[in-house]
């Protein structure tokens, strides 16, 4: 079974720091990660790492089998997914939402390929998934920030990932706006043929039930990675975070304490 990721002894260092020790972690096809540690962890870095945007200082990894350095990571680039706020604001105000989630396809902010019959039926269908089929239409100047959000992951999908990376994206809801996004995206990682999700948070009430497994970083780190059962407990938060911390849950929602 190839994985989906596969990451082995990666460490950053910039001057005299060193961002990320050694850092060991796989994705199984079928699994769904969340990413979860205080500010200054290395959340960010890894994922600039992952995603070709940061070169390691040592270390290997591999996305669906494929080496950083010996492959085109520009090429792959285009079979990974990523939703982060940062795309945000290089989206026209006056772009369409449709035309947002073709760009998808293409790698592109600010679509200027004219895109296929084929491209505008896929990206409709993605729209349609994610509940915005009425703003079709809209323009970005004109969406909520939830419904940015879930734009942004249509626009993802839109080049059929493997892996698919979200960034904090709840950041900037309001809790009902919140609790609609969460909903949405425990009925996409549950959807047949999914991309292995990756959900970069502080916030442990955002992991919802479809979050097979967990990530827990600190100084760079790896303080627990593996299966939520076993790997989401008060210890490694409270180590992750620095304080005694209590991890808590009724039915299926959780909440630190």
């Amino acid at each position: 079974m190839k994985l989906v990721l596969e990451v082995s002894g990666l460490r950053v260092e910039r001057g005299r720091t060193a961002i990320l020790r050694g850092l060991d972690w796989r994705i199984a096809p079928g699994e769904h990660w969340v990413i979860l540690g205080a500010n200054g962890c290395g959340k960010t870095t890894l994922l600039k790492a992952l995603t070709g945007f940061l070169s390691p200082t040592s270390g290997d990894f591999a996305v669906l089998g494929r080496r950083y350095g010996e492959d085109d990571w520009r090429e792959l680039r285009m079979h990974l997914g990523i939703v982060t706020s940062a795309f945000a604001a290089s989206v026209p105000p006056s772009e369409i939402a449709l035309d947002t989630v073709i760009s998808g396809k293409y790698a592109q902010l600010d679509l200027w390929h004219a895109g296929t019959r084929a491209d505008r039926v896929a990206a409709r269908r993605h729209l349609r998934l994610a509940g915005l089929t009425r703003l079709v239409d809209r323009e970005w100047a004109y969406l909520s920030q939830g419904e940015r959000q879930r734009v942004l992951i249509a626009r993802a999908l839109m080049a059929r990932p493997r892996l698919l990376i979200l960034d904090e994206p709840c950041a900037g809801l309001d809790p009902v706006a919140r609790a609609k996004f969460l909903v949405f995206l425990d009925k996409l990682a549950r959807q047949r043929g999914a991309p292995s999700l990756v959900l970069v948070t502080h916030h442990v009430e955002e992991i919802t039930p479809a979050f097979s497994h967990t990530l827990i970083l600190k100084s760079g780190q790896v303080i627990a990675a593996g299966p939520r059962a076993t790997t989401l407990t008060s210890k490694n938060l409270s180590a992750a975070f620095g304080a005694p911390l209590r991890l808590t849950k009724q039915g299926d929602r959780l909440a630190l304490r």
